[in-house]
């Protein structure tokens, strides 16, 4: 028999050693018919993976040069690639690519040309590459899954924001428009109340942001620190302000608004600011000598400064009344967490704090002082307004109430209504006809709870907070509940059913210690002030109104601030 000579053209047969895998070619790493089947059966992109996050090549039939991170990377995708295959073989598979045309549009999860997830990379569609991920705690690591999540989630602010600008909004409801409604109302199949709370909702979906320039009597531009809370008084005519100070500590004074005629919202900063290096905990308004006539705040302490509760009036801050008192009372505390101020005639000059395990309620003129004791920290609280009754959130998620009328017992019996939610309270809102009560907390729960039956009636979904001491503020003539979640965007909701109908992103990047601060009334800036939502962020004042024929105040000749 003769002998084939190889070197003439004819290449004897080899058997495969060790060191060669099937489907890999020891030359030019070519890609065997195979996988090639298999990369048309399951229509998926050919890619390779950098597991040194440098490269990622486009499989093509010319030779990579990164030759040892494809090595260490091929098993991994040619696994993922015959789950694919398997799935694409099954008949019954809803997400199979070959049960549907690649020009339809299916809402399966899994589209035709989507890339498998694999363990520890992360794919991106734009540049069609693998890319490694580390732990996030390696500084050394570009690419890490957080700021994956992080550059994601600014995308989809920055689209919110572009849907904001556009003239024409989508409703919050299908077939939710003013002509349609006032058709209903004429011919009765609106009943006023609902039809009412329908037009609000209207106006909520059509907001415009504007922003609003601070002034000061001196004529110099104060919003040089970040804002980090903001108040509202019951007229809305004055905003109590707490600014973080770059040196640390805060500063805080009061905002005046005003509207025009024209359609316009002034703003105007008092000159007596005050400094502090303690924290300022929580804010609440106090009637006094009359309606709103003092600010009641919970300072923490910090180094060898205790912390205290100030009732300061709020003259003090304008120089237009400089021989004002200074303060009216002010004690120390260890820890002050929460405070509010009684509107109840019979309890007209009683305010409580809430601290660690305890709650005290004291008498602003006789300086009586009642203390009680708690299982858990005290963090939020309100007065009811018909009854002198406290209602309080506590840091194990309890709530429960106290009577000023019932103050002579002891021991427990003093709660007149206990219930839980599963988390630590951040905010209650009692309503005015005292019978339910809004509650959040620190799990982006929202309930709101029939204090009588001590049960929840209404949830509101969409909250986002995780561990933030967050406040919610509710608008009963309009319907309206608002929360600023940790994620930074407000959230507006139908008080009545619960329906979410506005979520506005913030206008800066989201930052926990760029959280907003947000006031809402249907009256901002007086009896005669315009209606819409007061936003506070970094050092910027925003305003949301309501109604379509607002006007900025410098587009206007004559305005004067």
């Amino acid at each position: 028999m003769n002998k084939r000579n190889w070197r003439g053209g004819q290449r004897p047969h080899r058997r495969r050693g060790a060191g060669q895998r099937q489907g890999w070619y020891g030359g030019n790493r070519a890609w065997p018919p195979q996988d090639e089947q298999r990369y048309v059966k399951a229509n998926i992109p050919r890619v390779l993976i950098d597991t040194n996050a440098g490269c990622a090549c486009n499989v093509s039939e010319s030779r990579c040069v990164h030759s040892a991170g494809h090595d260490s990377a091929r098993p991994p995708l040619r696994a993922a690639h015959r789950r694919l295959e398997n799935q694409s073989a099954s008949p019954t598979s809803p997400t199979s690519p070959s049960s549907s045309p690649p020009s339809s549009s299916s809402s399966s999860p899994r589209t035709s040309n989507a890339a498998p997830e694999l363990p520890g990379f992360y794919f991106d569609p734009e540049k069609n590459r693998y890319f490694r991920l580390l732990p996030g705690h390696n500084n050394c690591n570009p690419l890490t899954r957080e700021m994956l999540q992080k550059k994601e989630r600014e995308k989809q602010r920055n689209q919110m924001l572009a849907e904001d600008e556009k003239p024409r909004k989508k409703a919050p409801r299908t077939g939710l428009n003013a002509v349609l409604l006032l058709q209903k109302r004429h011919l009765g199949m609106l009943p006023e109340p609902s039809h009412s709370r329908l037009v609000h909702e209207v106006k909520v979906s059509g907001m415009k942001r504007h922003k609003l320039e601070i002034q000061s009597t001196e004529g110099s531009n104060p919003n040089t620190d970040n804002f980090r809370l903001i108040v509202g008084d019951s007229a809305c005519e004055r905003v109590f302000t707490v600014n973080d100070v770059s040196h640390g500590g805060c500063k805080y004074g009061i905002m005046n608004f005003g509207s025009s005629s024209r359609g316009s919202l002034s703003v105007e900063m008092c000159d007596n600011l005050y400094f502090t290096n303690r924290k300022v905990n929580s804010i609440c308004w106090a009637s006094v000598n009359y309606p709103d006539s003092h600010v009641l705040l919970c300072l923490v302490g910090a180094a060898d400064t205790p912390g205290c509760v100030s009732l300061l009036p709020a003259s003090l801050f304008s120089n237009s009344n400089p021989d004002q008192p200074g303060m009216l009372c002010s004690f120390k505390i260890s820890s002050a967490w929460s405070c509010a101020w009684c509107l109840n005639p019979q309890f007209d000059k009683t305010f409580s704090t809430g601290l660690s395990r305890r709650v005290i309620v004291k008498d602003a003129e006789t300086g009586r002082t009642q203390v009680y004791s708690t299982g858990s920290d005290v963090l939020a609280q309100q007065f009811a307004v018909r009854v002198p009754v406290l209602f309080n959130g506590c840091r194990s998620g309890e709530i429960f109430s106290l009577d000023l009328r019932q103050r002579g017992r002891r021991g427990q019996s003093w709660k007149a209504s206990r219930f839980h939610q599963e988390s630590a309270i951040t905010s209650v809102r009692v309503l005015q006809d005292d019978n339910y009560l809004l509650a959040a907390d620190m799990l982006g729960q929202i309930k709101l709870w029939d204090v009588r039956a001590t049960k929840p009636v209404q949830e509101y979904k969409g909250h986002h907070n995780e561990h933030a001491y967050l406040p919610i503020q509710v608008n009963e003539p309009e319907g309206l509940l608002l929360a600023v979640g940790q994620d930074c965007y407000t959230r507006l909701w139908s008080l009545k059913d619960g329906q979410l109908l506005r979520t506005i992103p913030s206008p800066h990047p989201a930052a926990n210690d760029l959280i907003p601060s947000v006031v809402f009334s249907s009256k901002l800036g007086g009896c005669r002030g315009l209606p819409g939502l007061l936003m506070a962020v970094k050092h910027d004042l925003y305003y949301f109104p309501y109604n379509t024929d607002y006007q900025e105040a410098a587009e206007q000749p004559g305005n004067v601030f």
